[in-house]
């Protein structure tokens, strides 16, 4: 049986520098992207962050840096290890870098395919 697709967005694996902070936090922490839609992305963290969580987020992608606010959807963690991984929706982003995102992925897709 075939699982049924949920996602709204189509999404790419992309290891990209992130950067991370927790709303209302002054440390941000580093951390590399798993996969990367105009919706959200995932990463490991070496925090356990709750659902609902508000993170400001800094992606690197090609020459550029995106400033979405992303909340926390999930987050698990890993097995054998001390590490979490987590999914972001982006709740806040500028149409510009949105852009930027999605016709980056869109271009990427099409090449893999």
């Amino acid at each position: 049986m075939q699982r049924e697709e949920k996602r709204r967005f189509r999404r790419i694996d992309l290891h990209t520098p992130v950067r991370y902070q927790i709303r209302g936090e002054s440390d941000f922490d580093n951390t590399v992207s798993d996969n990367i839609s105009a919706g959200g992305l995932a990463f490991n963290s070496l925090k356990f962050i709750p659902p609902s969580t508000a993170v400001m987020l800094e992606i690197g992608l090609l020459c550029r840096m995106l400033h979405p606010i992303g909340r926390v959807s999930w987050c698990q963690p890993l097995p054998h290890s001390n590490r979490n991984r987590l999914g972001v929706e982006f709740v806040e982003f500028s149409f510009s870098e949105k852009s930027f995102l999605s016709e980056y992925i869109n271009i990427k897709t099409d090449i893999n395919y």
